[in-house]
């Protein structure tokens, strides 16, 4: 068995130069490990695949919208109030009923009225009777001047033959003047026994009608959306015992911006979400359009007639609506998420061979969710975008992964 001989001391290296190549090594490592690393993470931020969120382009209708907030009402609503004031003596519906034109809906005491009816008519027939009275007296004293007239007429042509003398003369001319001034009078007593009369049947009639507004009815077809007052209650004309309200044409009062005044008519379709279904949308159409502007908000009012209303509803409850400005079919339409802008222009990113092309694009209608893109892009190609919420912005060249 052979043996090496051991190094002699003049070949061994020192202990120094031993310990100044190890701290040399440490401090190159200090420096390299860390650059290393500042270099891989440069290439990973700025040469590594990023993570998109991709959308193939593609045709379909793109429906521009202008949007308010309102309150649903109905156009036609009534307080429903008494004529006169009195005690209710009966309320005959409830919040929630429906009602028609003509039913009563409240009923007042009626008990004082009754009794001045009565009256009324009582007074009306002794004014009637009078006027009988005074027919009668009138006819008798008619009778009386025809008399008088055939006593002077006889005794004038007596008078004239000269078998009356003048005495008889002026008997008969004086009877004819009294009958006469009795007829005036009993036609003067006929007369204001026939006014009194009138003046009967109008108070009867006035009584009448008092004692008809002890019965309130509705004046149309509706829904009672509140009740006021109840049995017990004293009610003075003005104060609301029920508020009614015709269904057959519900509107959402929506306040819109005045930007979109121009844009507006008449007929225009329209969506209605109410907040208590935001999942579904109800028809409507542009009713009519306000004439004056918010001076704060600069907001107008739109009144947007709903065709068709949730199974439940409330009067004044808030909805959104979403009027139909525009609409385009068979259009190149695009997430309006994709859209940014770059010195003024709007453009998206595309995805051409696993990298991000910067694409200028020229804008046509925006609707609620999806923008349509009238040069610029075709059906089929792909869009990109940051696949999370919050990333950095893609740049062009990058390259790019779709999960």
């Amino acid at each position: 068995m052979s043996t090496q001989p051991a190094p002699s001391a003049a070949e061994a290296p020192p202990p120094v130069a031993r310990a100044r190549g190890r701290r040399i090594v440490v401090q190159a490592l200090k420096v390299i490990i860390p650059v290393g690393i500042v270099a891989a993470i440069v290439y990973w931020v700025r040469f590594a695949p990023v993570p998109v969120a991709a959308h193939t382009v593609e045709q379909g209708t793109v429906v521009a919208e202008a949007m308010g907030t309102g309150t649903l009402e109905a156009r036609v609503k009534a307080t429903i109030s008494p004529k006169i004031s009195g005690r209710i003596v009966e309320v005959l519906v409830d919040q929630g009923d429906r009602v028609e034109a003509g039913q009563v809906l409240v009923r007042l005491d009626d008990s004082d009225l009754q009794q001045q009816v009565e009256v009324a008519e009582s007074s009306l027939g002794a004014a009637q009777a009078a006027v009988e009275r005074q027919a009668a007296d009138q006819q008798r004293a008619k009778a009386v001047l025809d008399l008088a007239h055939i006593d002077y007429e006889r005794v004038k042509g007596l008078t004239n033959q000269g078998s009356a003398s003048s005495f008889e003369m002026d008997q008969a001319t004086e009877g004819l003047r009294v009958a006469e001034a009795g007829i005036g009078s009993a036609e003067a007593a006929l007369a204001e026994a026939q006014k009194n009369t009138i003046v009967a049947q109008k108070t009867l009639e006035y009584q009448c009608a008092l004692l008809a507004n002890t019965v309130v009815t509705a004046p149309f077809p509706g829904l009672i959306v509140r009740r006021d007052h109840d049995s017990g209650d004293i009610i003075v004309p003005g104060t609301s015992a029920l508020l009614l309200l015709a269904t057959d044409e519900m509107w959402v009062s929506a306040w819109v911006d005045e930007t979109e005044m121009g844009r507006l008519i008449p007929g225009q379709p329209a969506r209605v979400v109410f907040r208590s279904s935001p999942e579904q949308g109800y028809t409507g159409e542009v009713a009519r359009l306000g004439r004056e502007t918010d001076r704060e908000t600069r907001e107008f009012l739109v009144d947007v007639r709903v065709t068709e209303l949730p199974a439940n509803w409330a009067a004044g409850q808030r909805a959104e609506v979403y009027i139909e400005t525009g609409r385009a079919e068979q259009a190149v339409r695009v997430p309006a998420r994709f859209i940014l802008w770059r010195d003024g222009q709007a453009g998206v990113f595309v995805e051409q061979a696993g990298r991000a092309a910067w694409r200028v694009v020229q804008l046509g209608l925006r609707g609620r969710d999806v923008v349509e893109i009238r040069d610029g892009l075709h059906p089929g190609e792909r869009l990109i975008g940051p696949a999370k919420a919050g990333a950095g912005p893609l740049r062009d060249g990058q390259r790019v992964t779709v999960p």
